[in-house]
């Protein structure tokens, strides 16, 4: 209440002096102090200030020129300035501004002001600087609120302003000299107008989502004072504008992450001043303009990510300026030139992921300031050259070459600055260098997949800051997470020390040729979840402790010569057999083969070596051996009455199974059509055309199916096949049939028809019809619906500009219609089918965009349900796998599938890719998303492209999808109640649940 009425007093003042300012007009100095100290009290009256900075603020003065944050005009006693810049400020803006009528500076930046600018609110003519950045501010540009006339510096950066920039914003721009736009959600072309901002020398519009091409109607380049121009982050396409010299004083132009296409204008070399060139991540083409060598200036060139060709510049020598050097991403060729040792300034190297081929220059070690150095990804051979050890180094990425040869040593520099090393996926050989334990400041080292070969090192600790090791040798630490040392030729034992590793949650050694037992430090390891020590040669028993991890997930321990007893708690009752087979002795009733106890024999005291002599030790000796023979014989009986009780077991149960396939085969045939094609009497028929619905049986034969597979009719490929596009029957009614790969299927016709005969009765509205199937050895094809809308994938990230982007109702759509489809496959079939491979490649999509799961249920086909090859054959899917796939070890059901739902729900809702590889790091949409929730910024991650969606369904749907995220597999909802909650939240009231 206390707030209320002090804002209803300031507004009562305010009029108050608004009313004095007419009635007394000859009193002009005292009326217009008034009006500042009251126009700027109204304006705080609409703040909340936790900080109290703005308490010096007092309506009792007759002047605010001593108050802190606001500046006067020495000559005017006026308000000058208002500088409110970082106070944690909320609230709005309000219109007690609009009285301080000799304002030149008004800044707000760095605040917490939410929400859209009053249309009614406009700044004092004279205005020359806004600067209202980094606040929450949002809605259309706020036109009104200044006078473009006036005007000098605009900044509304790092805001949630929306909407199309009105083409004629920038008419009256004759005193603009910066504007500043970035990193809000503005759309549309730029405006015209703004080439009649012939004085302005700063344009930054990044982060924004401007389409077209910015040529500003009359030309970009008209614009001859420029001295900035970043449009980088937009959708801006087609190719450069050309006449880029005439702009003679440019000094920094970033056209990064847009789509702009065709080779670099050739003039840009005209551009003397050039001292910052960043053309990255678009789809440019074609050689390097030879007048690029011209650029003297030159501090910092990044053309990565493009497809750029040719061979790698010799020229690049003569920008002895440049200290930042970007080209990777492209299709570059050739050697990396001797010429690049002349660039003494530089600090960043990359030309990874490009075809470089030759040796690393032993010039670039005179790059004396070089501390970032990138060439993974390439064909670079030779050594490592052995003098960039010796540089001050942060990060060296050689991964994915052909270099052989050692690794240098190092120089004492190089210890006290390398934080980064990755050596992996080359042919090094000999040992780890004992001066790696030196390095004081590395993160990662990554030495994984070489020849190199040692023994573990027992001194854990040196390296103080490592969070990432993977040698695949070692040493580690207290805040050490993942240990990674798979694939090389490491001896010796696993260190004891390794319990000393408290935070490690992944330890991988496989694939190597350790030996001893497994230390029981590692049962220290509370944290660790993944632990993978398959392909050596370990011995011993297993630590019983280690049952104690709770936290434990995944456990691999195969081909090694371990024995004894797995221990009785944690995951490890659960192992299944790819785990652990490959062992010498392991005691598992799923194993075949010995059980070998290494236990030690007791202590045994001969009762007669202190006894009457030898007649009596001889009389014990046999009857004990008349004892051991009677306990033998007896026990002999016992094996063979249960030996025999279970093969009568077998032989009921297998009779049985018999008939009652013999049963289920009855009713199956009893229920299918009678086509003649998919007649079961006798034999199957060998490459004719069966069909599982008598309503789409054409009057056709099948008799060349490869006529119809050409490539003409190809409209999609996938994990399992070739899927294409086939006119059947009479009237040519649409099919999508695929063609499966061979490899891993079932090659027994028997088999397969029993396999798809399943698919085929699973019939739901949102599932893909399976119609039928062709057999032969050598080619088998499936036959389902064809759906005229493509798939999801198609819809969310290959959609042409002029498509419309799928609306919040049809993305909720989808969303309900895929999880009633997987619901009816996982509660409806028993055991429930498994889609294993839910991404929006799979999600299909018919006339009126209602979803059709594909390719369920085809990975019962494979001969083999390996979860390695199954984790394998659908990498192309990152992100969506679930991680329990990828471990051998975890019982896999159809909670995988509540994972990838749980990620296609993301991916609808951001329209983003389940993964992301940037520049220096990778983005996980579900991490990316969590986090954003967390600091209450969800509806931050929200696609762009949906201009209007409700809150109330949008932010629960995240939170269902996390919850399907979850990385343990038992706190995944199944898809029946995930189902249920989709409808609660979009209809929340009290409603009757509709059946999946």
């Amino acid at each position: 209440m206390a707030i209320r009425t002090m804002g209803f007093r300031h507004l009562v003042l305010y009029l108050l002096v608004s009313l004095m300012a007419t009635a007394y007009s000859d009193d002009s100095i005292s009326v217009q102090l008034n009006d500042d100290v009251l126009g700027l009290i109204v304006f705080k009256s609409d703040l909340s200030d936790p900080s109290s900075s703005l308490v010096s603020w007092s309506e009792d003065d007759a002047s605010p020129c001593s108050w802190r944050y606001v500046q006067c005009d020495p000559v005017t006693g006026r308000v000058a300035e208002v500088s409110l810049d970082g106070l944690g400020l909320s609230g709005k803006i309000g219109r007690g501004l609009e009285k301080l009528d000799r304002l030149k500076v008004l800044s707000l930046s760095r605040n917490n002001f939410t929400g859209s600018i009053s249309p009614q609110l406009s700044l004092p003519s004279g205005l020359q600087r806004l600067n209202l950045s980094r606040n929450g501010l949002s809605g259309p540009f706020p036109t009104s609120l200044v006078n473009m006339s006036s005007i000098r510096f605009l900044d509304l950066s790092e805001n949630s302003f929306s909407g199309p920039l009105p083409d004629g914003l920038f008419d009256s721009c004759s005193s603009l000299h910066l504007v500043s736009l970035a990193r809000n959600r503005f759309e549309g072309p730029l405006p015209s107008s703004l080439a009649k901002c012939i004085f302005l020398n700063n344009l930054n519009l990044s982060g924004n989502k401007f389409s077209g091409n910015p040529n500003f109607a009359s030309g970009i380049w008209t614009l001859q004072r420029l001295r900035v121009l970043d449009l980088s982050n937009n959708m801006l396409s087609g190719p450069i504008p050309a006449g880029v010299s005439a702009v003679h004083n440019l000094k920094e132009l970033c056209l990064r992450r847009n789509r702009f296409e065709g080779q670099l204008p050739g003039d840009i070399g005209l551009c003397p001043h050039l001292t910052a060139l960043d053309f990255g991540d678009n789809l440019l083409t074609g050689a390097l303009p030879a007048l690029l060598r011209n650029l003297y200036s030159l501090v910092s060139l990044s053309l990565a990510n493009n497809m750029l060709t040719g061979d790698f510049p010799d020229w690049i020598g003569n920008i002895s300026s440049l200290q930042y050097l970007d080209f990777s991403g492209n299709e570059f060729t050739g050697s990396i030139p001797a010429s690049v040792g002349n660039l003494q300034s530089l600090r960043y190297l990359s030309l990874s992921d490009n075809g470089l081929s030759g040796s690393i220059p032993l010039s670039l070690a005179y790059c004396s300031k070089l501390t970032v150095i990138r060439l993974r990804d390439n064909s670079i051979t030779g050594s490592v050259t052995g003098e960039l050890f010796n540089l001050g180094l942060e990060e060296v990425d050689f991964a994915n070459n052909k270099l052989v040869g050692p690794i240098p040593p190092g120089s004492s520099r190089l210890f006290q600055s390398l934080q980064t090393l990755d050596l992996s996926r080359n042919n090094l050989t000999g040992v780890i260098p004992a001066e790696m334990g030196l390095l004081s400041n590395l993160r990662y080292l990554n030495l994984s997949w070489n020849g190199l070969s040692s023994r573990m090192p027992p001194e854990l600790g040196y390296f103080q800051n490592l969070t990432v090791l993977d040698f695949r040798t070692t040493a580690c630490m207290a805040h050490l997470a993942i240990l990674q040392l798979d694939g090389n030729a490491l001896t010796g034992p696993i260190p004891e020390e390794i319990g000393n590793c408290s935070s490690l949650y992944l330890l991988s050694l496989s694939h190597n040729n350790l030996s001893s037992p497994i230390p029981k430090s590692v049962s220290m390891l509370s944290h660790l979840k993944i632990l993978k020590l398959e392909f050596n040669e370990l011995s011993g028993e297993i630590p019983q402790e280690l049952g104690k991890l709770e936290d434990l997930l995944a456990v691999n321990i195969s081909h090694n010569r371990l024995v004894g007893r797995l221990p009785a708690g944690g995951i490890f009752p659960s192992l299944d057999q790819s785990a652990i087979q490959g062992n010498m002795g392991i005691c598992s009733p799923i194993l075949k083969g010995p059980c070998v106890m290494n236990v030690p024999k007791p202590l045994v005291l001969d009762p007669y070596a202190y006894g009457n002599g030898q007649g009596d030790r001889h009389k014990h000796r046999n009857e004990g051996s008349s004892h051991n023979h009677m306990f033998l014989s007896v026990s002999a009986i016992v094996a063979i009455s249960a030996a025999f009780l279970i093969v009568c077991g077998v032989i009921v149960i297998s009779l049985l199974n018999v008939s009652a396939r013999r049963r289920l085969a009855f009713i199956d045939t009893a229920l299918e059509s009678m086509c003649s094609s998919s007649s079961r009497s006798g034999s199957l028929a060998m490459g004719k055309l069966i069909l599982f619905d008598s309503k789409v049986c054409p009057d056709i034969s099948l008799n060349n199916p490869r006529a119809l597979l050409n490539k003409a009719s190809e409209i999609g490929e996938g994990v399992f096949g070739t899927v294409f596009k086939v006119p059947f029957g009479v009237q040519g009614r649409m099919v999508a049939i695929k063609r499966l790969i061979t490899s891993n299927i079932v090659q027994y016709q028997e088999d397969f028809d029993q396999e798809v005969r399943v698919l085929g009765r699973a019939r739901h509205p949102n599932l893909n019809a399976l119609i039928g199937y062709w057999w032969t050895p050598q080619l088998q094809l499936i036959v389902t619906e064809y759906a005229p809308n493509g798939s999801l994938h198609s819809k969310l990230h290959e959609r042409l500009p002029s498509s419309p982007p799928l609306s919040w109702a049809t993305r909720f759509k989808i969303a309900l219609g895929v999880g009633k489809g997987l619901a009816h496959l996982h509660h409806t079939f028993h055991p429930p089918i498994i889609h294993y491979n839910i991404k929006p490649g799979n999600i299909l999509l018919d006339e009126n965009n209602n979803p059709k799961i594909s390719d369920f249920g085809l990975a019962r086909l494979l001969t083999k349900l390996d979860r390695h090859v199954m984790s394998n054959r659908f990498q192309s899917a990152p992100g969506y796998v679930a991680p329990e796939l990828a471990c051998q070890s975890l019982r896999v059901n159809e909670k995988c599938d509540v994972y990838g739902f749980g990620i296609l729900i993301l991916e609808l809702v951001t329209g983003r890719r389940p993964v992301e590889y940037g520049e220096d790091n990778v983005v996980i949409l579900s991490d990316h998303v969590r986090v954003l929730l967390e600091q209450g910024k969800a509806l931050d991650c929200v696609d762009p492209s949906l201009t209007e969606y409700p809150d109330d369904e949008v932010l629960p749907v995240l939170k269902l999808a996390l919850v399907c995220t979850s990385q343990v597999p038992s706190s995944r909802p199944s898809m029946a109640e995930v189902v249920q909650i989709l409808q609660v939240i979009k209809t929340p009231v009290p409603h009757r649940m509709e059946p999946y």
